[in-house]
């Protein structure tokens, strides 16, 4: 099977190392996935970071979350999670109630619109599009070694 190697995609031939060329293979890549994902969750009409909210806020159920613990859970952690929990407040997809056990923290559900919304974008499909191209133990692989990487 032929694909495009980042050489092509980004029309660089050389690399100062195989490292420097797995940083740059990394980024394009993160960044192409991005965008797939973005493409995929505009005609939901959210964001790649509100999908990740109500991803969390899903996985929490029946548990409500506070602003710090979507921080802390939140895959790019630059996001202003505020911001983004009053958008997904307004869409009817979440619903905010002040923490009875601390008055400043404010408590975060999701409601029955943000499940069914979930549910259209069935996130193992979202996923499985985006890495269509791997197999299962590719994948497998490459979870390994990214946490390697990170360690």
């Amino acid at each position: 099977m032929q694909y495009m190697k980042i050489e092509d995609a980004i029309k660089q031939q050389t690399f100062e190392s195989e490292y420097h060329k797995l940083n740059t293979n990394l980024l394009f890549t993160g960044s192409w996935i991005n965008h797939q994902q973005i493409n995929l969750l505009r005609q939901y009409d959210i964001s790649p970071q509100q999908h990740n909210v109500l991803r969390i806020l899903e996985s929490r159920f029946p548990n409500p979350a506070t602003v710090n613990l979507l921080i802390d859970n939140m895959i790019d952690n630059a996001s202003n999670v505020s911001r983004l929990v009053e958008k997904l407040r307004k869409k009817g997809l979440v619903e905010r109630k002040q923490c009875l056990s601390n008055r400043r923290a404010v408590d975060i559900t999701l409601t029955n619109d943000g499940f069914e919304l979930l549910k259209q974008i069935n996130n193992r499909r979202l996923n499985e599009n985006i890495m269509k191209s791997l197999t299962l133990d590719e994948a497998r692989q490459l979870n390994n070694l990214l946490d390697k990487l990170r360690d």
